[in-house]
């Protein structure tokens, strides 16, 4: 939806500044500029390596899950 609203601004527009149209989209300027991040690749080792200890161990909850990733040697 952001993306939808981020693509109806004209940031050239000679009458409507950048700041009223995302006023009327109701839009923030933070979320028009905002520019996300991929995720780097620990970060994606990490989430694949949780989904799977978490599809084995469901019941694992957050200290547990901890204390197994830092026995796999991830601080």
């Amino acid at each position: 939806m952001v993306k939808t609203k981020r693509a109806c601004i004209e940031p050239k527009h000679p009458m409507i500044s950048i700041d009223r149209q995302c006023d009327l989209l109701g839009l923030s300027r933070a979320a028009y500029y905002y520019q996300p991040e991929g995720e780097d690749s620990l970060n994606l080792e990490l989430m694949n390596r949780i989904d799977e200890q978490y599809t084995m161990t469901p019941y694992y909850g957050v200290l547990r899950m901890t204390a197994w990733l830092r026995r796999q040697e991830y601080e």
